[in-house]
């Protein structure tokens, strides 16, 4: 996708192109199908085509297709760490349409058979996306989500920290399910909670207040590991998966 045909990222610097790969799975037959979208085309570099092959052929997922789509590049933490619906209605908009097309695929519309899927800050605006618009995405996956002060302005004066310190805590529950991972030695794992940016702290802190409001969530703490290590993922993203569609029942 070339970003100057975009009326939401058209390049601050310049154009830039930006890569989208789509997962179908085997035998598609036209049906319309539950998705999977990933921030920085997270899937393609930790295997997701293959794992939803097998988990589809084991059973332990129902047939789906998944979006993976590139940042932005330079300007990735403009589009990911910005607490706003932007992000998610450039999805909708620019993106799923023409891999609808593209791939000759049909994306369900129903909120509860979409997840969004992304690390670090591709963990952030995952979470975004479904906060912004519940009403597209229910369920959420996440690895060292930056859930933590990094890109903050008037309406989230704490960045993405205002999930934690404001807007879950002052809201009424969504029907969200998710599941969200930080590492033991983690981004800012020995910064002082106070300046909101140890990602350690803020992601332990999500789980409480999820906890707190009664979602249905896991919280993976990974001891001795990076931030977004490749082991970890690949160690326990089919795992991951399976909680986060483990109650999704087909419209029939």
């Amino acid at each position: 996708m070339n970003s100057s045909e975009s009326k939401f990222y058209p390049g601050v610097n310049g154009a830039f192109q930006r890569h989208v790969c789509v997962y179908v799975p085997a035998g598609y037959a036209g049906a319309e199908l539950p998705v999977i979208v990933s921030a920085d085309a997270y899937g393609m570099r930790y295997n997701l085509p293959t794992i939803l092959d097998n988990m589809i052929y084991d059973q332990r997922l129902p047939a789906m297709a998944a979006v993976m789509i590139d940042n932005g590049g330079a300007e990735r933490s403009l589009e990911y760490d910005t607490v706003s619906s932007k992000y998610v209605e450039f999805v909708e908009a620019e993106v799923l349409p023409r891999a609808e097309r593209e791939a000759n695929v049909k994306l369900s519309k129903n909120p509860d058979a979409r997840m969004t899927l992304g690390g670090s800050s591709g963990g952030a605006v995952a979470l975004t996306m479904a906060w912004f618009r519940p009403d597209l995405y229910h369920r959420i996956l996440t690895y060292s989500g930056t859930f933590v002060n990094l890109r903050n302005g008037p309406e989230a004066p704490l960045g993405a920290y205002e999930y934690i310190e404001h807007l879950f805590p002052s809201s009424e529950k969504k029907p969200f399910r998710l599941w969200i991972q930080v590492s033991e030695n983690d981004n800012g794992s020995k910064t002082p909670s106070e300046g909101r940016r140890n990602w350690v702290i803020a992601n332990s802190r999500l789980a409480k207040v999820l906890k707190d409001k009664g979602y249905a969530y896991q919280f993976v703490y990974s001891k001795g590991a990076g931030h977004t290590q490749r082991k970890v993922i690949d160690d326990t993203l089919p795992q991951a998966l399976e909680y986060v569609w483990l109650d999704y029942t087909p419209h029939r």
